[in-house]
């Protein structure tokens, strides 16, 4: 198992890895919308939110030499079914490959965020 860390997406807020390498896949942990240059959420709307969280899982998949591209599964966590729309206009801007997703509320998420993203990536076999 090898962790992953990138110093471009926000620090774990807890006793985990921002992401862990095994068997061929690389399994994200959920990224809120934090600004990693401030650690603050990055507005107050799940628009916001959404456009941070989404660059966070891609700068930690560009630190286990992935992309986006390479996602197959997300889980998606919002505060309030209501930002369904709305989250889903600003995932289909980063998630274009269309991974197998799940997507659902939650009553609440840490740091009062609105929206998260969890990926499992795929590393692409050698030819």
């Amino acid at each position: 198992m090898e962790i992953i860390h990138s110093d471009h997406a926000p620090a774990a807020l807890g006793p985990y890895s921002q992401a862990v390498r095994t068997g061929g896949l690389v399994f994200c942990s959920g990224q809120l919308g934090i600004d990693p240059a401030t650690g603050k959420l990055a507005g107050d709307t799940v628009e916001a939110q959404a456009e941070q969280a989404a660059r966070n899982v891609e700068a930690v998949l560009i630190a286990a030499g992935l992309s986006l591209e390479d996602v197959v599964k997300t889980t998606c966590f919002l505060a309030d079914i209501a930002d369904f729309a709305a989250f889903n206009a600003v995932y289909a801007k980063y998630f274009v490959s269309k991974p197998a997703r799940s997507c659902f509320a939650v009553k609440a998420l840490p740091s009062g965020g609105l929206c998260e993203i969890e990926v499992v990536a795929a590393v692409p076999l050698e030819d």
